[in-house]
């Protein structure tokens, strides 16, 4: 890729999780949050929360699990242990039609272990259908285990091959947004680059006792995998970094911008080439942007349309050696 095409790719990116933070022209009717207790999606609900705040947009918090409102919600309904129908009716009441509303629910684990006949999709669109100016964020917990289907002697049952909650949410979703902890993705990363086995964080170590793994939740920043689907059916994928204390869409770049990421192998690499010679033998950031921005000879030729054809044409100095049978030959 060129170097104006990832600078194309970096700036449209960049202005469309912008964009979905600040609920701008109902962009995502449905965002879904994958979290776990590595990397919570607390930080990035704030985000969402003050954002809406800034654009004058209400913020209805269907409480699950959170026992004290956040800081800047309009409305705050709980919903811990309510049938799913009275949840609904409160939210209703709330819901103001003529006003833009980012409704948020903390947590979708009591709605997937509820009983059927309960549809969660039908919740869940009525929740979008009861105002046109409404935007749907979820968070599903990925740590805790999805319920199974209860075994029935009846094999005609209507919910035999009901799907499970996880693949069914990902196909309602029209953004997913999965939260990762950077210490973990930059260990994993020098694993990477080393051939060497990614290190295991939390509960997938396998000691006794320990459930986070050290570098959880860090406090600078953390990273957000994007998966944005247009009306289209074409999918937008990007990793950002975000930082912790940021606001709405600031202190967002790219992840591949962050100097951490970017640096990691190039400073390691660098640095043995010191050790070992009396010269520099890395390279700057200039003289890597002018390395990646060089068209070689043989990008026209995958083109198949014009170019040389991918030859290499020499022409003969008056330092050369010419050898005629060579030549002939």
């Amino acid at each position: 890729m060129t170097s104006r095409a990832l600078q194309h790719r970096r700036l449209h990116n960049l202005l469309l999780i912008q964009k979905l933070l600040s609920l701008r022209d109902a962009s995502s009717p449905f965002t879904l949050v994958l979290d776990s207790v590595e990397q919570s999606a607390g930080p990035l609900v704030r985000r969402f929360i003050q954002s809406a705040k800034a654009s004058k947009t209400d913020v209805v918090f269907v409480s699950y699990e959170t026992l004290k409102p956040p800081e800047g919600v309009t409305a705050f309904v709980k919903a811990r242990r309510k049938d799913p129908e009275a949840v609904k009716k409160e939210i209703e009441k709330v819901v103001a039609s003529e006003r833009r509303t980012l409704l948020i629910l903390d947590t979708l684990y009591p709605l997937t272990t509820s009983p059927h006949p309960f549809s969660l999709p039908s919740f869940l669109s009525s929740l979008l259908s009861s105002s046109p100016n409404t935007s749907l964020l979820a968070i599903y917990h990925t740590d805790i285990p999805s319920p199974s289907p209860s075994p029935s002697s009846n094999s005609s049952t209507p919910y035999q091959y009901y799907p499970t909650p996880l693949p069914l949410l990902h196909y309602l979703a029209t953004t997913l947004l999965t939260p990762h902890s950077f210490p973990h993705l930059l260990a994993a990363k020098r694993a990477r680059e080393k051939s060497t086995p990614a290190p295991l964080f939390g509960v997938e170590e396998g000691r006794e006792g320990i459930l986070v793994g050290i570098g959880a939740n860090d406090k600078t920043g953390y990273v957000i995998e994007m998966e944005y689907r247009r009306k289209s059916g074409r999918g937008v994928e990007e990793w950002f970094f975000l930082e912790y204390e940021g606001k709405g869409g600031e202190g967002i770049v790219l992840l591949e911008d962050r100097e951490e990421w970017r640096g990691i192998v190039e400073r390691e690499e660098e640095g043995h080439l010191r050790e070992e010679g009396t010269f520099e033998l890395g390279l700057t950031g200039k003289q890597r942007g002018e390395r990646e921005g060089v068209v070689l000879p043989y990008f026209d030729a995958q083109k198949g349309e014009g170019g040389e054809g991918g030859r290499i044409l020499y022409d003969m100095g008056v330092e050369d050696d010419f050898d005629e049978e060579e030549d002939e030959i």
